[in-house]
């Protein structure tokens, strides 16, 4: 069980910095996470822990030993990439032994790794196979399992799943979550995919602009986003955002450029112009004057997404939001609806960007 421990650590290429002064803790047995959109530095992150590029700054500490200057062959860690590599000529089980023949470990010793791994990975039945006769989840297991059969101190995944179809891709997700499950092994995973962020991590670092802008499980990260950017990059659909004025006494009310006003269920950040966010799920489809706060609104777009139904709304003022809607909805393109908002599933976010709602 190996901890993995970053201290002020930054990395720049050229004149272009892409990692600054970041420092985070990979905790011993824990799958942590890196999301975070394209040019983010998540892959570099990952790819400086395992020494495929330099640290110009600052520290690692894997398994409480200084490694940031060790080559990655002495830092006891295993990386599985996005692209399987495998050879082509080899069975299955040549290409899981291939690295440790490379360093001259014991036949027996090699066959009994294999084996395990193989056990570990429920593909007993594929290692005389050759990669052409497997399935790309077949082949990203067996990358998986190149990997087990090191013993390392710790996994990383990087984007491991991005070249598998869809349907691929949600069951060796499910796979890689009982292996994590299994093996109790630290492991640090990318993917721009928050739905793969949600459902794998103990913990998500939402990485943007070289810097985390939060850490946290992934219930934390939904409902409490630190920022306007997290708030926008987790969920799918997407958080909607409103301008809103706070400007009443003890900032309890939000006023929408519309006119309507809506009460805070938390202490207001004080008077100003703000950008007011709620997830889909916290507007519901209500009948005309039920409830003190409804809007009316014009249903657009309907997705029917069989438990729950996503109407596409503009309200008078014309601002367009996303709400939610039982799966067995009968609003069509055109209704005039009213929308009911959950006002504890409100939050606030300044010019900076910084996130207030209820704890």
């Amino acid at each position: 069980m190996t901890d993995i421990v970053l201290e002020n650590v930054s990395k720049s290429f050229g004149a272009v910095k892409v990692i600054d002064d970041l420092s985070l803790t990979v905790n011993s047995g824990e799958l942590v996470v890196f999301l975070g959109p394209s040019g983010s530095g998540k892959s570099t992150l990952l790819r400086m822990i395992a020494g495929l590029e330099s640290i110009d700054g600052g520290s690692l500490t894997i398994g409480g030993k200084r490694s940031e200057h060790l080559p990655p062959g002495q830092r006891g860690l295993a990386m599985v990439f996005q692209n399987y590599a495998l050879y082509p000529h080899m069975t299955v089980r040549e290409n899981m032994a291939f690295g440790l023949r490379n360093i001259r470990m014991p036949e027996g010793e090699i066959g009994s790794r294999v084996e395990d791994a193989a056990r570990i990975l429920e593909m007993q039945e594929l290692l005389e196979r050759r990669p052409s006769q497997l399935s790309g989840g077949q082949r990203q297991r067996v990358a998986i399992g190149r990997a087990i059969v090191k013993e390392p101190k710790a996994f990383l995944f990087d984007e491991p799943l991005s070249n598998l179809d869809a349907s691929l891709r949600v069951r060796t997700r499910v796979e890689l979550a009982e292996l994590h499950q299994r093996m109790k092994a630290t492991m640090i995973y990318v993917t721009h995919d928050q739905t793969e962020a949600m459902t794998l991590a103990d913990r998500i670092v939402v990485l943007n602009d070289r810097r985390i802008e939060q850490i946290g499980t992934p219930m934390e990260v939904y409902l409490k986003p630190a920022s306007r950017f997290v708030a926008g990059f987790v969920g799918s659909p997407g958080m909607n955002f409103l301008k809103a004025d706070v400007n009443e006494a003890g900032g309890r009310v939000a006023q929408l450029s519309g006119g309507a006003k809506l009460p805070l269920d938390f202490e207001g950040p004080g008077a100003g112009s703000y950008e007011l966010g709620i997830r889909p799920e916290g507007i519901r489809l209500a009948r005309s004057g039920e409830g003190a706060t409804t809007l009316p609104a014009k249903a657009g777009v309907v997705e029917r997404l069989g438990e729950r139904t996503l109407v596409y709304c503009t309200l008078n003022d014309g601002t367009e939001l996303i709400a939610q809607d039982e799966g067995r909805s009968t609003v069509s393109p055109g209704d005039e609806v009213h929308l009911g908002f959950d006002t504890s599933a409100i939050h606030l976010f300044d010019r900076s960007g910084r996130a207030y709602h209820a704890e």
